[in-house]
């Protein structure tokens, strides 16, 4: 008889839980997903620059190869007869 109880108990709570869960799971990832979407949107909100600003972060150095590559490219080839 007891037995009987004990199945009884956990099929009950198992249920229940399985209720619960259909209820409130797609309630907590709709806020879960909505709180990602306005965290997402604070986000590029701060980084959007008015239109026409350009922010330049890193210049490189000037080196003196630059006076090469003003004169063209060179392709080496070797001729074939």
């Amino acid at each position: 008889m007891t037995l009987l109880k004990i199945l009884f108990i956990i099929i009950s709570v198992l249920w229940l839980l399985k209720t619960v869960a259909r209820l409130l799971l797609p309630v907590l990832f709709q806020k879960l997903v909505n709180k990602a979407q306005n965290h997402a949107a604070q986000q590029y909100q701060s980084q959007s620059r008015p239109d026409g600003k350009i922010k330049v972060d890193f210049i490189p150095p000037r080196s003196n190869d630059e006076k090469l590559d003003k004169v063209g490219d060179f392709v080496d080839y070797e001729e074939v007869k």
